[in-house]
């Protein structure tokens, strides 16, 4: 099987893991934002952050180390075994050390959801950790099953429970805690975690390489918590839960772009570091370079035509302003997207300093830019904050990431696909009805020229595959 064969079937794969659900989360979001206030939806919304927030530090990023390492093990089922003891023997530990720490100290009032936020921080973290190791075992179609059941639940569980039960907040916290649970039994037999787990085998030495491995991408994932959710802490801060809601809502249809960059970067750090052990892997880096901007830039584009629609159809309530917000939030997911290709070189590469360095300096922008405007120009310091740090990211690790592997970048071809962003940002900000048509036909254009070459190739699949049935 050929690289490229290999990375379309990982990210067919995964794809199946990571769209149902993302997916999930803009079916939940009109029953969320109908059903529970403007400081109740920002409460929840602070809370998915804030254990986003805690996994990284609690773990040190230890689910990096147990997906990289298991690749390199390849079929030797005693290092799969060393490495899967020393990583779960690590993991319970400080997830039940901070569990306690956090019981005592999480601002919640309400004995019952602040039980329900420890269950979730904790089936969390243990359901990351084994999927990592799931993935590093080569079992993507697994790994995707698991994500579906979690899913699913949380999808019915969500409906169930607020939109049924009106148990409100308390209920859409009970339907985040549960549903990874089923989903770590599941993937506990699949793949036979009880088989690998030998607590004898629990060595000092082995797990402070795998840390050496993970512990750089702590900052690394912070600086990125730090992109994503200063903008929160700082909008409530200032503005207020209600604020924060509004904010939170504009960042749901530019997200969606994250749907095929989620979808392609987990097959795209396990191909990324095969290849490069490669003579040729500084062409096909560059090769990927240039379908990628050119894919992001295309998907992008759909959404942005269909965000008139698509705002009607998820957003319940009083949320208008929030549209505003989102031709800026746009431009900066294309960057996030392509930043985070790189970092995928990065970590092929072992440079996890690199990564955590890279995103500190963004994660600095985003702060110094958020703070200096919020109070002059409210909501658009956040977006804006947001689109300074991802361009401040994507620039820098362009740069730099050229030092460790001598990729080529086709600038004329990057400022085309930005043009094109550009021009429908603007058609869309309007928000009149000729002006969607007509973006909507620039966008499939845009997106056909763009990608014309995959286009063909898969409609020449499936016309061959059409005359062989």
């Amino acid at each position: 099987m050929s690289r490229e064969q290999k990375l379309a079937k990982n990210t067919v794969l995964l794809a199946i893991g990571t769209f149902i659900p993302k997916l999930s989360v803009f079916i939940t979001l009109p029953v969320l934002t109908a059903c529970l206030t403007k400081e109740q939806y920002g409460a929840y919304d602070l809370v998915s952050i804030l254990v986003s927030f805690l996994l990284p530090v609690t773990t040190l990023q230890i689910h990096t180390a147990a997906f990289r390492f298991l690749i390199e093990a390849g079929h030797d089922k005693e290092k799969a075994k060393l490495y899967l003891s020393n990583i779960l023997a690590f993991v319970i530990t400080v997830s039940i050390s901070t569990l306690v720490i956090l019981f005592f100290f999480l601002p919640v009032r309400d004995l019952r959801i602040k039980v329900w936020i420890c269950i979730f921080l904790f089936f969390d973290t243990i359901v990351e950790e084994i999927g990592q190791v799931a993935r590093g075992l080569s079992r993507n179609l697994d790994y995707s099953i698991s994500a579906i059941i979690s899913a699913c639940l949380k999808l019915i569980l969500t409906v169930s429970l607020v939109y049924f039960l009106k148990y409100e907040l308390f209920g859409a916290i009970v339907a985040l805690a549960v549903s990874p649970v089923i989903s770590l039994v599941y993937l506990v037999f699949r793949i036979r975690v009880y088989e690998l787990v030998d607590f004898r085998l629990i060595s000092w030495p082995v797990l402070k390489k795998m840390l050496a491995y993970s512990w750089p991408m702590v900052p690394n994932n912070l600086s990125g918590w730090v992109m994503r959710v200063s903008d929160r802490v700082v909008v409530t801060a200032f503005m207020g839960l209600s604020a924060n809601a509004v904010y939170s809502v504009a960042n749901k249809v530019p997200h969606l772009l994250s749907l095929a960059q989620s979808t392609f970067s987990m097959a795209w750090q396990e191909n990324a570091s095969i290849v490069s052990r490669d003579e040729d892997a500084e062409n096909y880096y560059s090769k990927m370079l240039l379908v990628m901007t050119n894919f992001y830039a295309g998907c992008l584009g759909i959404i942005i035509a269909c965000t008139p629609i698509l705002f009607k159809i998820l957003i319940r309530g009083d949320y208008a302003e929030a549209y505003l917000q989102m031709p800026i939030l746009f431009f900066a997911m294309f960057f996030s997207c392509m930043a985070n290709f790189l970092g995928g070189i990065y970590i092929a590469c072992k440079a996890t300093k690199s990564v955590g360095i890279t995103t500190v300096i963004a994660a600095v922008c985003n702060i110094v830019v958020d703070l200096a405007l919020i109070k002059k120009i409210g909501l658009f310091a956040a977006s804006g904050s947001t689109l300074v740090s991802y361009l401040v990211l994507f620039t820098y690790r362009m740069i730099d990431v050229r030092k460790l592997v001598a990729i080529s970048f086709d600038i004329r071809r990057f400022f085309i696909a930005i043009a094109v962003i550009v021009l429908e940002c603007t058609l869309c900000f309007f928000q009149n009805p000729i002006l969607d048509i007509l973006n909507l036909a620039v966008a499939l254009t845009a997106a056909y020229l763009l990608n014309k070459r995959i286009v063909k190739m898969c409609m020449n699949r499936i016309l061959l595959h059409g005359r062989i049935s």
